[in-house]
């Protein structure tokens, strides 16, 4: 038999097995292999390390009741992006970042703010395609079980929008408090029709480390600088904390329109233009 070092096992009956490895060109016999399963053991569900490409058919029935793959853990922190964040996966697995990339380019409906962050066990052996389908199938589960939990509907175009000012919401916000008072900021700057001028939206892809200075405000063309383009980013900045999520959905109501950082780590808010300037020059003599 011809097969991958590593295939994932899903739970269920031996047959169900059986079936789901047909349905994915193992050349499987339901009326025989199921038996033979039956007497050599039951397959774990999760990842399986078959550790060779070519055996025979009883060696990778065995290899199915007694492997487990070798895992290994990789962390999306919240605000990250997803080019940093494939790089990191290819460093740590050996894999290839132009490979990644263009999967993840390919299969994700937009360019970032799409992957959970979270920690994730991915076995070794995996290969680029696999992983990236396994990590965005994993996303659109958890994106439709909150979208339903919060409005009993998924619309992809609305969450869409939600998850590009919670990405907003997630680069500038100084902590979880902060958020639905950014998230506030954001909303009121749409409304009145002024542009959001945030550094956050510039840290994008693989910016998302790089300061944000004058001379990269006036160089950068793309639809993230916001200081040019009025209105949100077409794609979300980075990943995307649910609590970033309930503050882009559940703003906190206020007239702010502007904030600027304290030197304590927090933000300053304000109505006013004149009110902004005030706390720029107190914060300055500090």
């Amino acid at each position: 038999m011809n097969t991958t070092k590593v295939t994932y096992i899903p739970q269920g009956s031996i047959g169900q097995i059986i079936t789901y490895l047909e349905q994915k060109e193992f050349y499987l016999s339901p009326s025989v292999d199921k038996y033979m399963l039956f007497f050599i053991g039951r397959p774990q569900s999760g990842w399986i390390n078959i550790g060779e490409t070519r055996l025979s058919r009883g060696d990778f029935l065995y290899k199915l009741a007694n492997s487990k793959a070798a895992m290994n853990s990789i962390t999306l922190v919240p605000g990250e992006t997803i080019d940093v964040f494939l790089y990191q996966i290819s460093q740590e697995y050996q894999l290839s970042y132009k490979k990644l990339m263009n999967y993840y380019l390919k299969f994700s409906p937009i360019r970032d703010g799409l992957i959970i962050p979270e920690t994730y066990h991915i076995p070794m052996g995996i290969g680029e395609r696999h992983l990236i389908l396994y990590l965005i199938n994993y996303a659109w589960e958890n994106h439709k079980k909150t979208s339903m939990k919060i409005f009993g509907e998924f619309t992809k175009n609305s969450w869409y929008r939600y998850l590009t000012i919670a990405s907003i919401v997630q680069k500038e916000a100084a902590n979880k408090e902060e958020m639905p008072l950014v998230s506030s900021v954001v909303y009121n700057r749409l409304k009145k029709g002024m542009k959001l001028q945030m550094d956050g939206t510039l840290n994008y892809g693989k910016f998302s480390h790089i300061k944000v200075t004058p001379k990269r405000i006036r160089e950068d063309k793309s639809k993230y600088n916001t200081y040019k383009n009025k209105g949100l980013p077409k794609y979300p900045v980075s990943s995307v904390s649910k609590e970033a999520i309930f503050a882009a959905i559940f703003p906190k109501k206020t007239n702010y329109l502007y904030f600027v950082k304290s030197k304590k780590g927090g933000h300053v808010f304000s109505k006013t233009y004149k009110q902004h300037l005030r706390n720029i020059a107190k914060l300055k003599n500090r």
